[in-house]
């Protein structure tokens, strides 16, 4: 499935969901690419059942073969003292196999978050999503200047990855520039999955 890209996410309250359906209507844009939206499961402190293997709403858990196959990967996920939520760190933390066969390399990939403030740590949880990115050698994808939602918003965006803050714009609720941004980052992922595939 070399035209598909992963649009892979954890959300608790909804609003980096809102942002991941915003991508995959930028990566669907993109002709001959499809966006496959998936989640990961919640992990806790206490011990607890394991979770189902299909959540009881919204996409379906992702599995290690969906980032295999991907042509390219966009990972979101809200804000956790300025670091990615662990339910996401978790899932990437059992990449190792993917990382030793080299599955992921070339391929290009972004990232989006959501905090509930201004100042709720954005850019660092952007860059804390890029790491492992970084040490898989993919490619990275942000969001130039040249996007006028990127000067023009007053709420979530930067050249990192999309963003949201519920705060302004409300939980679940993208400002305009904030969908705009995020269905931007999609495309430009996308754009570059398209021109890899075609000159491989």
């Amino acid at each position: 499935m070399m035209n598909e890209i992963l649009v892979l996410y954890y959300s608790r309250q909804g609003s980096t969901a809102a942002l991941a359906r915003q991508v995959c209507r930028g990566i669907e844009s993109v002709h001959g690419m499809r966006a496959k939206l998936r989640t990961v499961a919640a992990v806790s402190a206490t011990i607890e059942p394991a979770a189902a293997s299909v959540p009881e709403e919204g996409p379906p858990y992702a599995n290690y073969q969906d980032l295999e196959q991907c042509a390219g990967l966009v990972l979101g996920s809200p804000t956790r003292f300025g670091q990615m939520a662990a339910p996401l760190k978790y899932f990437l933390d059992g990449t190792g196999a993917l990382w030793l066969s080299g599955a992921l390399a070339g391929k290009p990939a972004a990232v989006f978050t959501s905090t509930q403030t201004l100042h709720g740590g954005q850019e660092s949880t952007l860059l804390s999503m890029m790491l492992p990115l970084l040490h898989h050698g993919m490619y990275l994808v942000g969001l130039p200047f040249g996007e006028a939602a990127l000067g023009a918003t007053r709420s979530g965006g930067t050249p990192y990855g999309a963003s949201h803050v519920a705060a302004i714009s409300g939980v679940g609720e993208l400002a305009d520039a904030e969908g705009e941004l995020a269905r931007a980052l999609g495309l430009r992922v996308a754009a570059l999955a398209d021109r890899l595939r075609r000159s491989a």
